[in-house]
């Protein structure tokens, strides 16, 4: 394995382009219009294959836990490890290519979508085929490793089909709303940690400990997401602010502030409907007067109080400092 390094930034820069050669190779063995969908997903050209302008990078964040779980519980050859961590990101961005186009979002990175560019079912068949990509890579881990991963993805796709069905319905539970984002963010990390630990030969016990612990960040994540996407800025989540709430997405804000049973709950409510012509300001508002804002902010701190808990009852303090420090940055604490 390669050295341990630090700090954060570091960590996932190191994991971006120690994959990068992987993720190159598998991409362009796909099709050629798969190819050019995928690539210009990925940031590397734009949709006449020409090279890229310049693009924030890819944060890398699950790659970045597969190679720090990995070294975190000993020790594993550096090819199975960068593989395996390219793998996963192949499926994070066969997720991103699916959501953007049922969401119908159209920024993704400060650029179009790849759907507004080369079409819905081009976009959905570049996704299918990153997915069906990433499994060769995740060979190395034997078929507990594929089992895994094959079982995230549909966990990924129960967590989309909740997202979006809650949409239509007018009842929504706190608890039916946890484990959508359980599924649809927390899955995926948590499998990363797991995937990390079986290259490195990890006994069943820490593997499965390591999928709680990344499923804690998750939807520690998840939460941070969901109030950024209300309240941060473009600059800092690359897609239009409130645009889930001009979508009357329910999100774990806006669920927590629908449950409530405030007056500025149930206000909420009646402007939430799809043919209220309530703006994302005017509910932006009513979810923080709800409590929407500030139990998603607690119940995110609460969440990585938990996924510290489960890391330092797993390893000492040195094994798990480069998985604390990942946990700390995506999970909202240096946001």
């Amino acid at each position: 394995m390669p050295p341990a390094i630090h700090p954060t930034a570091e960590l996932t820069a190191h994991a971006r382009s120690s994959i990068e050669p992987f993720l190159r190779a598998a991409v362009d063995a796909l099709p050629p219009r798969m190819r050019l969908v995928a690539g210009y997903h990925l940031g590397w050209w734009d949709p006449d294959n020409s090279p890229a302008s310049a693009l924030p990078p890819r944060k890398a964040v699950r790659p970045a836990f597969v190679l720090a779980s990995a070294r975190a519980v000993g020790d594993a050859p550096a090819e199975e490890v960068l593989s395996t961590a390219a793998a996963v990101e192949l499926v994070h961005n066969f997720t991103l290519l699916h959501d953007d186009v049922m969401d119908r979002d159209r920024l993704r990175r400060h650029r179009p979508t790849a759907w507004t560019i080369f079409g819905t079912a081009d976009a959905l068949l570049a996704g299918d085929a990153l997915q069906a990509a990433a499994f060769p890579l995740v060979g190395p881990v034997g078929i507990e490793g594929s089992t895994r991963l094959a079982a995230c993805v549909a966990e990924l796709c129960e967590g989309q089909h909740a997202d979006l069905a809650f949409e239509n319905l007018d009842e929504v539970s706190l608890e039916s709303c946890l484990a959508m984002a359980e599924a649809k963010t927390g899955a995926l990390l948590g499998c990363a940690c797991a995937l990390g630990a079986l290259t490195a030969g990890a006994p069943p016990e820490t593997v499965d400990a390591l999928d709680r612990f990344g499923r804690a960040v998750g939807l520690a994540f998840q939460l941070t997401d969901d109030l950024l996407g209300i309240w941060g800025t473009q600059d800092r989540t690359g897609k239009p602010v409130g645009a889930d709430l001009a979508a009357r997405k329910k999100s774990l804000p806006v669920v927590a502030a629908l449950n409530s049973g405030t007056t500025a709950g149930r206000l909420l409510r009646s402007r939430y409907r799809s043919d209220s012509s309530a703006g994302p300001e005017e509910l932006a508002h009513l979810v923080e007067q709800a409590g929407g804002r500030a139990w998603a902010t607690n119940h995110a701190a609460a969440q990585r109080d938990r996924s510290t808990k489960l890391l330092t009852d797993l390893m000492n303090e040195r094994a798990g400092r480069e998985l604390r420090a990942l946990a700390t940055a995506i999970a909202g604490r240096e946001r």
